[in-house]
């Protein structure tokens, strides 16, 4: 691979990973008390990793979506979730009152075309006379996704259309599990000629007290016949404005991910096509979404997170956590799901949906989709730089017949767009055009650990990898352990020292409702009042700054049998002007005794002048727990986590000791220096 000479206003960063011992059997095994090991750093020369190295993938699984990262507190707001066979189901819509004091059912009656089922409410009961409705009225209500969790102080938008035959007075409420506690409430009065055909209802809500368990109620104590349908509640204060909770989308920010992948996943193909995610029905106003059952997940969405809002995740991330560019890219449905195929022949349309979806996120604010995308205030483009032609069907009868198809239409009208085939090119070539190819990985901790290697010796020159979905699975990763994370931690080493033919990778599943675990582990776990980061999420924030960093040449030497990968990068930090020498271990060492040895390592840094490292300022971070199976939960949400603190021995020329069980990075901050770039004439300069 070429190298080229680096320049010392970047920072330098340096990983290495260390494990011992890495068999993950319960018996004893054999471990040197004083384990030592040598690395040696070239901070002269080395090649650019590519900008987009490391970012996130964002699938509709584990509720991440509905009932998670979309603010959204109403569950099934449009009463579509039940089908469009009437009467319906209403879940998780409940009944106040019982059937003598009113009746519910469903009809589609609704003013929204893609929508027409609507709630009807009979009122029985009434204010006065023999039949008195009960104290606080009858009606209906829901509880969102296993509980609305609301703050004290906070205000939240309440919107709903509503239908009467007779006036209304309609008690709007948030409360408490039972009803008994009021949280906020707001009373809507109409006349009959106000409310005699669709409405459209909004009304803010400020809480008085503060429950993870709340519900939104909808009652009234006068006797009449009344419709509503589309009912939601969001927070005003979501992240920027635009409907994403602000405690999780500050957790991807804080990731600082260069890419963007979505909507999925199996999510996009669905069990059965017909139940397969459409992008052009989750655009648009929301009341006209239709949502649809996502098969493979088997809940319903409302498609309050569709396409626009996913290609917004992206812009806020890009606008708010780093300068340089983001790449969002989406997965194209092609005809096949995971039990039906649409033939070749016959798969043109695809195509053109492809295509239309393309426009709308690129194309020009007067076309077609691009106006559509406008009239959702946007009239930039976004910036999609990649699609992926289906998700794991490379073994599919119709694959390649469909992807050729996909693959030509979209080259003709985006030549720069890049194409992800499904197909792994890792070990052989692939048999048709592409411009990467998807590469997935489920396995044991060991297994995982031993594939740091896995690209060492894939062809250098055809297709990059993206490696868009990799974890740790099974026993040895539980709901997110730190031996997981380790694991996991060696294997970006292996994609990072082998980038120049590893373009993209993202950790998978993003998020978990906990309420809703279908898949386990995840990086991030929250409920409606409390999140948390597994430790394969701290993993990851080692690697912030790895993308559009440039790696270094580097070796690692050591007296044991021990399994160790080293790796070394320079990275420049533009907001705080400072370059820093960042040395990264990651050490695992299975032994009964836990935590009984340690590996002493010597650094040694060549490129440096005499006193370039600054004693005052250099850290070291380091994410270790006394068990390797160690886990964060709501109760100990902090237990596998970095901890930072001073470095008081950084030089060039240092020795360290590395603690089993961990994952440690030492940040040396470097003096400015000048350096001649190789090949020009011009010089850098680092700031402090």
């Amino acid at each position: 691979m070429a190298f080229f000479k680096v320049p010392s206003c970047g920072v330098l960063l340096l990983l290495f990973f260390i494990a011992t011992c890495f068999l993950f059997q319960c018996f004893a095994a054999e471990v040197e008390v004083n384990q030592t090991a040598r690395l040696l750093v070239d901070a002269s020369q080395g090649r650019l990793i590519p900008e987009t190295l490391f970012g996130i993938f964002f699938e509709e699984i584990n509720h991440a979506g509905a009932g998670g990262l979309w603010a959204e507190l109403v569950s099934n707001r449009g009463f579509e979730a039940g089908g469009q066979n009437i009467p319906s189901n209403i879940d998780p819509w409940a009944i106040i009152g019982n059937d003598s004091s009113l009746i519910v059912s469903t009809d589609r009656s609704s003013c929204f075309e893609r929508n027409k089922v609507a709630l009807r409410m009979e009122v029985l009961c009434d204010s006065q006379g023999t039949n008195i409705c009960p104290v606080g009225g009858v009606g209906v209500y829901n509880p969102g996704y296993w509980g609305m969790g609301i703050k004290q102080g906070k205000t939240y938008k309440v919107v709903f259309y509503i239908r009467s035959l007779g006036s209304v007075n309609i008690l709007v409420s948030l409360t408490s599990s039972n009803g008994l506690q009021t949280l906020a409430t707001s009373n809507i009065i109409a006349s009959a000629s106000d409310v005699s055909n669709w409405t459209r209802v909004e009304t803010l809500l400020e809480a008085k007290e503060t429950n993870p368990n709340a519900r939104l109620q909808l009652t009234t104590s006068r006797k009449g016949v009344i419709w509503f349908d589309q009912v939601s509640a969001m927070p005003l204060d979501t992240y920027k404005g635009h409907g994403f909770r602000n405690v999780l989308f500050q957790m991807l920010a804080d990731l600082k991910p260069r890419f963007l992948r979505f909507p999925g996943g199996c999510f996009v193909e669905g069990e059965w096509l017909r139940n397969a995610f459409r992008w052009k029905a989750s655009v648009g106003p929301w009341e006209n979404r239709a949502g649809h059952f996502g098969d493979v997940w088997m809940y319903w969405t409302d498609d309050g997170l569709g396409y626009f809002e996913f290609l917004q995740v992206d812009n806020k991330i890009k606008l708010l956590v780093y300068a340089a560019s983001g790449r969002p890219w989406c997965a194209a449905h092609m005809g096949i799901s995971h039990t039906d195929e649409v033939d070749t022949s016959a798969v043109l349309p695809f195509v053109q949906e492809a295509l239309d979806g393309i426009e709308f996120a690129r194309g020009d604010a007067n076309s077609t989709w691009g106006s559509v995308r406008a009239a959702m205030g946007h009239p930039d483009p976004f910036d999609l730089r990649y699609v992926a032609v289906g998700n794991e069907d490379c073994p599919k009868k119709n694959y390649r017949g469909n992807y050729l198809k996909f693959y030509d239409a979209i080259k003709r009208a985006y030549p720069d767009i890049g194409i992800i085939s499904n197909c792994d090119g890792s070990s052989s070539p692939l048999d048709h055009k592409a411009d990467f190819y998807d590469f997935h990985i489920y396995t044991s901790a060991n297994d995982m650990f031993s594939k740091t290697h896995k690209f060492d010796h894939t062809s250098r020159t055809g297709p990059k990898a993206f490696v868009s979905e990799y974890a740790v699975t099974g026993n040895d990763a539980g709901t997110g352990s730190l031996l997981a994370a380790l694991a996991e931690g060696g294997f970006l080493i292996g994609l990072e020292k082998n980038s120049d033919v590893v373009a993209m990778a993202s950790y998978a599943p993003l998020f978990v409702n906990a309420n809703d675990r279908r898949w386990k582990p995840d990086a991030i776990v929250f409920n409606s009042a409390q999140l948390y980061g597994t430790p394969s999420y701290w993993v990851q924030q080692f690697f912030r700054e790895s993308s559009g960093a440039t790696l270094l040449n580097a070796t690692l030497l050591t007296n044991s049998s021990s399994s160790i990968v080293a790796s070394a990068i320079s990275w420049e930090d533009s907001e705080n002007a400072k370059s820093y020498l960042r040395i990264k271990a990651n050490m695992i060492l299975q032994v009964v005794n836990l935590g009984s040895s340690s590996v002493n390592l010597k650094v040694s840094v060549d490129g440096l002048g005499p006193n370039s490292i600054k004693l005052s300022g250099s850290t070291k971070t380091q994410l270790t727990s006394t068990n390797l199976k160690d886990e964060n939960s709501f109760m100990e949400p902090n237990k596998v986590v970095p901890s930072l603190t001073l470095l008081e021995n950084a030089a060039k020329d240092m020795d360290v000791v590395i603690s089993p069980y961990s994952f440690t990075s030492f940040d040396l901050l470097r003096e400015s220096v000048s350096m001649k770039m190789e090949g020009t004439d011009s010089f850098s300069r680092s700031s402090i």
